[in-house]
């Protein structure tokens, strides 16, 4: 078994050197790579070690109370009492008050120890954004203190049975009990809720439900079903009985985190921001939990590769030219997948740091809606592919569960799925991403490209031409009646235009010869 070991110089060059995070005012490099090298020992000798078992013993539901695996809860309290969970809420809500980029950073460490404890805990970051943008002041300080103490975790509950991401056919109904329409205690919701990652866990005393229920409008879809939704806080501890957890997942992954069939029946519910407005609510917490979905994808290609350069470098395999024992790094084929996992690895991350720096910036918010949409896609699949090529590497042994690639496997393969599937995204940048605003996503990507590529020449020949073939791919999918048929080929055009332009500035910013090797093979790479 190869120990899990924090990518941190990785991160930190990705982050100071590719995306510029030192172009926001607030960035202290100094100070985050001290938090984050924290929290890496942290995750390396507490949080990692339960990965295996977690995934051996799973989640049991016990008379309708869900149990976490064996050490779940003792790794839990020590999160909270470090201050984990509060990472970016406000100090006067008793947070740290750190900035995005940081908890991006934790939170891919976090993924890559242990993606099924993350996913249990790390909705609370998306939770406290939400309740800052859209809570009154009693529902502030009321829940921040909660989650930012790990006193309460939360949960985001979307989709229903019939209900996929087709939001408009959500049928959970909040209705108000009394006659003063201004007592938001007064509403009562009731529905069914599925596949609620972290619906009921045993680690936090409470846990607050963000639900997206219909309060308005005939239910019938359309424009008027979407506006007739509205978001609700409902607090476990208070329902009792009527929030109910009637099943959990048997999945192909992420065996401990608890992935829940919940039934909602007359709970008591607050209104969170306005009646109708529940989309615009929500997609405070989707938006977060897209790139934090991208950045799990960046920890299983990260952790792929770890296991796999391990494992070669150790396992002798066949003979050299000379006769002599060879290593199974050693040889060509072994050395391209190897090369090809560290390519995705690096290159999924930059493009996701360069996304949440544009975000944090806050000047082109058209370049953020078109550029989140290309990391889900390229970096879920990235995770995917480079435990895919690990399994391959290490051969027989990958495919035993002892090595824990094919864990990684399993684990990465739902990123690519949830938080939206892949072609649900791809969509998105071949619809909104060409005509909102008149192509301006679109024209902030174009330029975009131009300043990572830069006028280096003519060693990005290549990355120039395929900007002209995306240019082109442009104005084809702007001239077709039907994008949807095009969406997936030019989506995978733009994250590969993404990718290697990415790798341009990685290897000529770093001026490192093994990346400026690594980037010969990007740019000579076969997509699949």
């Amino acid at each position: 078994m190869t120990p899990f070991v924090a990518p941190v110089d990785d991160i930190l060059f990705s982050l100071n050197t590719v995306a510029d995070a030192h172009s926001l005012p607030y960035w202290d490099a100094e100070l985050s790579e001290q938090i984050l090298r924290h929290f890496a020992a942290f995750a390396e000798h507490e949080i990692a070690p339960l990965n295996a078992s977690g995934d051996i013993q799973g989640c049991n539901l016990e008379s309708g109370v869900v149990r976490m695996p064996d050490g779940f809860a003792d790794v839990y309290r020590q999160l909270a009492e470090g201050g984990w969970q509060g990472l970016t809420a406000p100090e006067s809500f008793g947070g740290m008050g750190q900035n995005a980029l940081v908890a991006a950073a934790v939170s891919e460490v976090f993924s890559g120890a242990n993606h099924s404890m993350q996913m249990v805990c790390n909705l609370v970051p998306g939770a406290i954004s939400t309740l800052l943008r859209y809570g009154d002041q009693a529902q502030q300080q009321r829940w921040i203190p909660r989650l930012a103490s790990g006193d309460a975790l939360s949960t985001m509950c979307l989709t229903e049975p019939d209900a996929g991401s087709d939001l408009a056919r959500i049928r959970t109904i909040a209705k108000q009990s009394g006659s003063d329409s201004k007592d938001s205690d007064r509403w009562r919701v009731t529905g069914e809720k599925i596949f609620i990652s972290g619906g009921d866990q045993n680690l936090s005393e409470d846990i607050l439900h963000l639900v997206l229920a219909r309060s308005a409008g005939d239910g019938s879809g359309g424009r008027e079903g979407i506006n007739g939704l509205s978001l609700f806080l409902c607090s476990k501890s208070e329902a009792g009985e009527s929030i109910r957890v009637t099943r959990i997942e048997q999945k192909l992954g992420l065996h401990a985190s608890p992935t829940c069939h919940m039934v909602f029946d007359d709970a008591p519910a607050q209104l969170l921001g306005e009646e109708g407005a529940g989309l615009k609510a929500m997609f405070t917490l989707m938006n977060h939990a897209r790139l934090d979905v991208a950045l799990q994808g960046v920890a299983h290609a990260a952790r792929a590769h770890a296991i796999s350069s391990n494992y070669a470098a150790q396992r002798a395999q066949g003979r050299k030219p000379d006769g002599s024992s060879a290593m199974l790094s050693e040889h060509a084929d072994v050395r391209r997948m190897l090369d090809e996992q560290k390519t995705l690895a690096m290159g999924a991350r930059a493009m996701a740091h360069i996304a949440l720096v544009e975000l944090e910036r806050g000047e082109q918010p058209a370049l953020v809606e078109f550029l989140t949409p290309l990391c889900k896609v390229f970096c879920s699949e990235a995770g995917i592919r480079c435990a895919d090529l690990g399994i391959q590497v290490l051969g027989g042994y990958g495919y035993l569960q002892e090595y824990h690639i094919a864990q990684t496997w399993r684990d990465a393969r739902i990123t690519a799925i949830y938080e939206g599937a892949n072609g649900i995204h791809e969509l998105a940048v071949s619809t909104r991403g060409l005509r909102t605003q008149g192509g301006a996503g679109a024209d902030a990507f174009d330029s975009l490209i131009v300043s990572l590529i830069g006028s280096r020449a003519p060693e990005n020949q290549e990355v120039q031409s395929l900007l002209t073939v995306w240019r082109a791919s442009r104005q084809n999918m702007l001239s077709i009646d039907d994008p949807t048929t095009g969406s997936h080929a030019f989506a995978q055009l733009s994250c590969e235009l993404f990718f290697r332009a990415v790798w341009s500035r990685i290897a000529f910013t770093a001026e490192d010869t093994e990346l400026s090797r690594l980037y010969s093979t990007v740019l000579v790479r076969r997509t699949h």
